[in-house]
């Protein structure tokens, strides 16, 4: 083999290795992958609660959805439905989340947690708080949905 051929043959094998091995190399961790999915699942409950858009609730959250509340009630999927169809009664003025942090489980598990603030209308009565919330998802056939919420007002002062 001469001089040539052989360095032929070693730019061909590298070509080779890069292709078959750095997608491998370059491939986001699973887990990065449902972070940044759940990250954005939590954006856009934001910007749907804004447009009072309750097809959110219908295509993100599971079924057997419960939530506690901050005012210290419990909620569950088919409640949020028909408040949200009672958009009198029923409102999101404004609403930020930050501090999102979403730690996996396994494929199908995620817990978000993040900091809110929000001015709404709830049955009537309007509310304006700061609260901490822990969300927890489920990967159900491929498609992940909220499974469980709590929030807890972070503004209050013990002995309130």
């Amino acid at each position: 083999m001469t001089q040539s051929s052989k360095f032929s043959t070693s730019i061909v094998c590298a070509v080779f290795a890069f292709a078959l091995f750095a997608p491998v190399a370059m491939a986001k961790k699973p887990s990065q992958t449902i972070e940044a999915t759940i990250t954005q699942m939590e954006k856009d409950s934001v910007k749907a609660d804004l447009a009072n858009d309750s097809s959110w609730i219908s295509n993100n959250m599971a079924d057997n959805y419960t939530a506690g509340n901050s005012w210290g009630a419990w909620s569950t999927k088919a409640e949020m439905l028909k408040d949200a169809a009672d958009s009198a009664n029923n409102r999101t003025n404004s609403r930020e989340i930050s501090d999102i942090t979403v730690r996996v489980y396994g494929k199908d598990v995620a817990v978000s947690t993040y900091r809110e603030s929000y001015d709404s209308l709830i049955h009537g009565e309007h509310r304006t708080r700061k609260i901490i919330t822990t969300n927890t998802w489920v990967n159900q056939n491929g498609t992940w949905k909220l499974a469980a919420s709590h929030s807890s007002q972070a503004d209050q002062k013990i002995g309130d």
